[in-house]
């Protein structure tokens, strides 16, 4: 598997960095896929509102937002790229801090929320909801990031 991460930012997070990639490690062991390609992009708010008014069309800041490549459900299971995560650091610090979590547990979890997102899982009805919470929660419990 190859996750790229990449920090678009000047805020030293190689501490950050390194959990995250410990999570989504554990994501993708939990989904059972060995063999895959994505990024993971750490940018601020006014890149990722940018990226948000265009491809979405609202013109606010978002804290992830993520470009899938499988969104046809048609992939290959031996080399799947998944796509792209961009993860606002502003949003990771701002709600860390409303939501009385830890940096690093604000980080792994949008980490994670983009990554199931990457893998097809949504929370648009309160049924596909509560399937993607449970799974982001096992994974970070998994790995010991707790609230």
């Amino acid at each position: 598997m190859k996750i790229g991460i990449f920090n678009e930012t000047d805020i030293d997070l190689k501490k950050e960095i390194k959990i995250l990639k410990k999570v989504l490690k554990k994501g993708l062991e939990i989904e059972n896929i060995s063999k895959c390609e994505f990024n993971v992009i750490i940018v601020r708010n006014d890149y990722i509102h940018e990226l948000n008014k265009k491809y979405r069309g609202k013109d606010s800041d978002t804290d992830v937002i993520t470009f899938a490549l499988e969104d046809d459900k048609t992939f290959n299971p031996e080399e799947r790229v998944l796509g792209d995560i961009y993860i606002s650091i502003d949003k990771v610090y701002s709600q860390a801090l409303e939501y009385n979590h830890s940096i690093i547990r604000e980080f792994a979890f949008l980490g994670v929320h983009g990554l199931l997102h990457l893998l097809g899982y949504d929370h648009l009805d309160k049924e596909s909801e509560k399937i993607m919470f449970a799974l982001q929660d096992r994974i970070l419990d998994e790995v010991g990031i707790t609230k």
